[in-house]
C-alpha cells in the first residue's frame, strides 16, 4: 500500500504528541523521524531545524486555545461552558502551554476565550470594570484549579496524610465534614461545584444592576 505524502501537519502533530507524552526535551528530530517513519532531511525540508519546529508547535497550540467556543441556551450556561472548554485544554496540553508561556504568548493565547466571555458577560447586563472583573475571575477560577490540580498530582505522598489529619474535632465535631475531608477530592465535581457558585454570583451582578457601577457587590 503506497504511504500517504507527508506534510507538515503531520509532522506538528506527532511532534505536539511527543511534547504531550514526555516533554520537550524528548523531541529531537531523530525520534521524531522515527515515529513517522521517514528520513530526517524529510523534517528538515517540511518544518526546518529544531527551533523552528517549536515555534511552529507553539503557534499551533495558540490557535487550538483559539478555538474555544460557547454553548448552551443562556450566559450562565455559555460562560460555564467556555470555562469547562478552557479546563479540559490546559489540562489536556500542560507541556505545550508551557511552551507558549515561555515564549511570552500567554495573554494573546488566552484572548479568544476571554473575548468569548466578555460577549457573554454583555449578553448577562455586565459592562464596564465589572465585566472585567467578572472576566478575570473566571480566568482566574480555571487557571488556578489547574495549577492546583496539577500541583497536588505532583506533591510526594504526605505524611500525616488528609485521612490521619481530619477527625471530628478537628472538623469541630462535624463527623459527616471529617469523613469528606478525610477522603479523597473529586477534583471534577469540585471544579463544576465551585465554578457554578462563580457564575451565579457574577450573574446576579448583571441582575442587580451592577453592571454600570464598576464594582460588584460588597
Amino acid at each position: 500500500m503506497t504511504r500517504t505524502a507527508l506534510t507538515g501537519e503531520d509532522i506538528l502533530t506527532a511532534a505536539a504528541r511527543l511534547v504531550r507524552a514526555d516533554g520537550p526535551g524528548a523531541l529531537t528530530m531523530r525520534r521524531l523521524a522515527t515515529e513517522l517513519g521517514t528520513a530526517v532531511t524529510s523534517i528538515y525540508w517540511h518544518v526546518g531545524n529544531r527551533e523552528s519546529l517549536l515555534d511552529a508547535l507553539v503557534e499551533r497550540t495558540v490557535r487550538e486555545m483559539g478555538e474555544i467556543r460557547p454553548t448552551g441556551d443562556t450566559p450562565h450556561a455559555r460562560i460555564v461552558s467556555v470555562a469547562r472548554a478552557l479546563h479540559a485544554a490546559l489540562r489536556e496540553r500542560p507541556q505545550l502551554i508551557a511552551m507558549v508561556h515561555e515564549r511570552g504568548l500567554t495573554e494573546r493565547m488566552f484572548l479568544p476565550a476571554q473575548q468569548a466571555l466578555v460577549h457573554e458577560m454583555h449578553a448577562a447586563g455586565l459592562r464596564g470594570e465589572t465585566a472585567a472583573e467578572a472576566v478575570r475571575a473566571v480566568q482566574f477560577q480555571v487557571v488556578g484549579f489547574v495549577l492546583v490540580e496539577r500541583n497536588r498530582e505532583r506533591s510526594p505522598a504526605q505524611h500525616p496524610s488528609e485521612g490521619e489529619l481530619w477527625d471530628s474535632p478537628t472538623a469541630g465535631h462535624d463527623p459527616a465534614l471529617a469523613r469528606a475531608l478525610a477522603g479523597p477530592v473529586d477534583t471534577g465535581r469540585l471544579f463544576s461545584v465551585s465554578l457554578e457558585a462563580l457564575v451565579g454570583s457574577l450573574m446576579s451582578w448583571g441582575v442587580g444592576g451592577a453592571g454600570g457601577s464598576g464594582v460588584g457587590p460588597a
